[in-house]
This record gives C-alpha cells, structure tokens and sequence, in this order.
C-alpha cells in the first residue's frame, strides 16, 4: 500500500474519534477551544509517533524473536506512559499555561486509546517501520482535525440561538454525531 492511501485512510477515512469513536474523552473534553485542541492535538501526535518509533522496533526485534508477542499489550502501554511523562515534564517546564489548562486531560493521553490502537493497528496491518510512521502521523493529524473542527462549532453554537432543551451536552452530543456522518462520506475516497 502507498504511503498516500495509508494516509489518508488514518487521517479521513478511518478517523480515530469520528469514525472508530476512539479517544471521546478528550474530544469531548479538550474541544472547548482552539488554543486546548491544538495543544492536545500536538501532544498526541507526539506520543503517537514516538510511540510508534520505539513499540514497532520493540515488536519486531524483541518479542516476535524471542516468542514474547503475549506481552505485546503490556509492554505497549508502559512505553506509552513513559511517553507522557516526559511530555508532561516538557510541557510543565516549557508551557505552564498550557500544562495548566489540560488538567487531567494530560495524564489522560496515557490511557487514550486512540495512542495504544495506534501500536496495535501497525503490527496487525504488518506495516513497516516507515509505513507506521505514516499512519502514525494520519492518526494523529485525524485526531487534531476532528478536536479543531468539534473547536469551532462548539465557538459557533455559544452565540447560536438553541433551544433550551438542546443547550450543553445535548447539542454537543448532536454535533459530533453530525461531524461523524459527515466523515462517513469520505469511505469510498481510497480503495
């Protein structure tokens, strides 16, 4: 498979929130503003690529070798919230405000699932090292889109004349159910 297909399979097709409901936590939680969406969204596509880069080696050089794949799911999420740390430790140091307004949302990136379907996507599709760093990247891409795009509505909707009924969550919930059928046109775009 090209790395184009492999792209734009993980960053439209299959998006990670939007169409395999991955990750609803922080989508939810992190769209409340462009400025938190882009944070979050960087910070997991860091830990998504650099979890890729370091479980992908670890699988195929180590486990699949040594007959230890059982511990594949273990080994995934410990290498994943070592990730996070250091990415919190960075952004604690780097970006107070911003380490500030992601609260637990941060600490949350270590069990996002989104990061650990990632890892697991790469090894059952056989990608290599560079094929994984491409879906890696798209996964990641897919996921800022869908929390900058889920950004702007909500920015939208807080001057936009509701029902009452609908305010808060209600909407919420309607726009990204909205958001997702609206991904699901983009299926047929790569075969």
């Amino acid at each position: 498979m090209n790395l184009f297909k492999i792209f734009i399979s993980a960053f439209l097709i299959n998006n990670v929130i939007l169409m395999r409901f991955l990750a609803l936590c922080p989508f939810i939680g992190m769209s409340t503003d462009e400025d938190k969406s882009i944070g979050m969204g960087l910070a997991v596509t860091f830990v998504t690529v650099l979890a890729t880069c370091v479980t992908w080696p670890i699988y195929k050089f180590v486990l699949e070798p040594l007959g230890l794949v059982f511990l594949q799911l273990l080994v995934f999420i410990l290498v994943i919230a070592s990730l996070v740390q250091l990415v919190e430790f960075y952004l604690k140091k780097s970006a107070p405000a911003l380490y500030s307004s992601m609260g637990i949302y941060l600490a949350l990136i270590t069990t996002n699932c989104a990061i650990l379907a990632v890892t697991l996507d790469v090894i059952s599709n056989g990608y290599t090292l560079v094929e994984s760093l491409v879906f890696a990247i798209g996964v990641a891409m897919g996921f800022l889109l869908s929390l900058l795009l889920l950004a702007g509505i909500r920015k939208r909707i807080r001057t936009s004349p509701i029902p009452a009924f609908l305010k808060g969550t209600p909407i919420l919930f309607v726009t990204a159910c909205l958001l997702s059928m609206a991904f699901t046109g983009f299926s047929g775009l790569v075969k």
